[in-house]
């Protein structure tokens, strides 16, 4: 399934809605946590056990990008925005069977594994189809799409709190819930798929834009055996699983905090929280990494990991006695979290060029699939220990956001071992030559 060529006189800009229809769908993976209570509620699940669906999802989605680059590349957008909304509405359906038999695994499977599937095809079904429209403004153009990843809550979360509100949060109401879920987005990124078009000259270059190969080129072979892939690689897992942690538990979190003070929170409230915290996921992919432009990427970097662990330890020590400096300290983190995602894609061209910076940004993505593990797992099996030693309320999320702040160290370090990569590793002039035309649609 190819899409049509765009005809003579075919507006650009219709691209990237087409890429919004898909990214707003699929950022509602963010919104996972107004599920959390009703799941575990209505299925008797622990906070871990109910976390289950989400870390699966984003496994599914780093390793999804990871190796579907080059079936996207080969059958182009239309074929991945396809699988994506197949893939990801079929995952609610499939959870909304499992909530109403009470059958977890089926969520877990429905969402996590073939929803995962959907996400990851999906995040990036629309870049490569961008950069080729906009080859003089490409950070713009694929920008705007992974905002709409992070800004997919800011819609999501308010309206599924709202469905089970009316439908209930028993099982049936869940399971409805789910069911509206699939088919209302299913819909909508059938817009995607209806409306995307390629250009009638592929890799175009615009008037007086760089070209493809400009500077030095580093292959994905040959990246991921250099130690700076592996220290941005740390980097990367280590700023995601410190956001990811408060994002998948996001609502619970803000209720248990304030649940012991005179000013509890209630949970339309702790939806609103996640969908603030959604718009700070949103702005910080587009300011924070417009910062990097004029700071540097490592620069920015140090401030995503070493303000972030200022942020947490503000948290630690005084964020259940006051509201407002837990949010703000919650937002600060959001930002630098979609900040990270937005830069990494410039700090690894800056180090390897463009020749395959696609494959190498799929191969990064693992770290990811594996902070989506990590984040969710310290935060709820450290939360259901605290509980079970009859701790309550803020106490039981102290040690698990200590341990954020040590792996925002971690990062941090790693981040300073990043240095220009060297001259053995670059790709000679004649063969990048040889190969603009055929390597780098292969990359992808």
């Amino acid at each position: 399934m190819r899409p049509p060529v765009a005809p003579p006189g075919w507006s650009r800009w219709l691209v990237p809605p087409a890429a919004l229809s898909v990214h707003l769908s699929i950022g509602q993976a963010y919104a996972w946590s107004v599920f959390k209570p009703p799941l575990e509620s209505a299925l008797h699940l622990s906070g871990t056990q109910s976390a289950l669906p989400f870390q699966l999802g984003i496994v599914m989605l780093g390793l999804s990008a990871a190796f579907g680059g080059t079936l996207v590349e080969r059958n182009g957008p239309r074929w991945a925005m396809t699988v994506a909304l197949v893939c990801f509405s079929s995952g609610f359906l499939i959870a909304a069977l499992g909530a109403a038999i009470s059958q977890y695994w089926l969520i877990v499977f429905g969402y996590g594994f073939v929803g995962g599937i959907g996400l990851g095809i999906g995040y990036i079904s629309p870049v490569s189809t961008l950069i080729k429209w906009f080859p003089d403004r490409p950070g713009m153009a694929t920008g705007i799409a992974i905002m709409g990843f992070g800004g997919g809550a800011l819609i999501a979360s308010p309206w599924s709190a709202q469905m089970l509100d009316s439908f209930g949060a028993d099982a049936d109401g869940i399971a409805l819930a789910f069911l509206v879920h699939g088919l209302t987005y299913a819909a909508f990124m059938s817009l995607g798929v209806l409306l995307v078009r390629v250009p009638r000259t592929e890799g175009a270059r615009a008037p007086g834009a760089p070209g493809v190969l400009d500077g030095p080129q580093v292959s994905a072979r040959a990246a991921v055996r250099t130690p700076q892939f592996w220290c941005l690689w740390i980097v990367l897992c280590m700023n995601v699983t410190a956001g990811i942690g408060i994002l998948e538990k996001a609502a619970p979190m803000i209720t248990d905090f304030f649940s012991d003070t005179s000013t509890p929170v209630s949970a339309a409230a702790a939806a609103g929280f996640v969908a603030l915290l959604s718009a700070a996921n949103m702005a910080g992919r587009i300011g924070w990494s417009s910062t990097s432009d004029l700071i540097g990427r490592k620069n920015v970097y140090r401030v995503y990991l070493g303000v972030g662990a200022l942020m947490y330890l503000l948290i630690v020590q005084f964020g259940d006695a006051s509201k407002p400096l837990f949010i703000v300290c919650a937002l600060v983190i959001l930002s630098f979290y979609g900040g990270g995602f937005a830069t990494i894609p410039a700090y690894l061209k800056d180090l390897f060029g463009t020749y395959q910076v696609g494959a190498i940004h799929g191969r990064l993505l693992t770290a990811w699939s594996t902070a989506g593990v990590l984040g969710p797992l310290i935060v709820n099996w450290v939360a259901d220990h605290q509980e079970e030693a009859g701790k309550s309320g803020a106490g039981l999320y102290g040690l698990s956001l200590t341990i954020m702040i040590g792996l925002l160290i971690v990062g941090f370090v790693a981040n300073e071992f990043v240095r220009p990569v060297h001259a053995r590793h670059h790709i000679p002039a004649p063969r990048e030559a040889a190969h603009d035309g055929t390597d780098q649609h292969a990359a992808q």
